[in-house]
């Protein structure tokens, strides 16, 4: 995870549906402390961040741009 980019739900989106006190960590916490480079776009809004053959989704939005980066991948190798 060191100086990767990567994405993930944050910290705000499982405050919006009041997870936050619910799951053992917050992921968005738990990249950036392993040395992720975290980006993020709006709440439940399909976001996706590729780094080399990492590909991250935001949430469960971002399903499909993940899946068609998965391909695009894989169509290059």
């Amino acid at each position: 995870m060191k100086d990767k980019k990567v994405t993930g739900f944050t910290d705000s989106e499982e405050s919006a549906v009041h997870l936050e006190k619910v799951v053992p960590f917050l992921l968005e916490d738990r990249m950036k402390e392993l040395g992720g480079k975290f980006e993020k776009a709006e709440n439940f809004k399909p976001f996706v961040v590729t780094d080399g053959k990492l590909i991250t989704g935001q949430n469960p939005a971002s399903s499909f741009v993940a899946a068609q980066k998965v391909i695009e991948l894989l169509g290059k190798n």
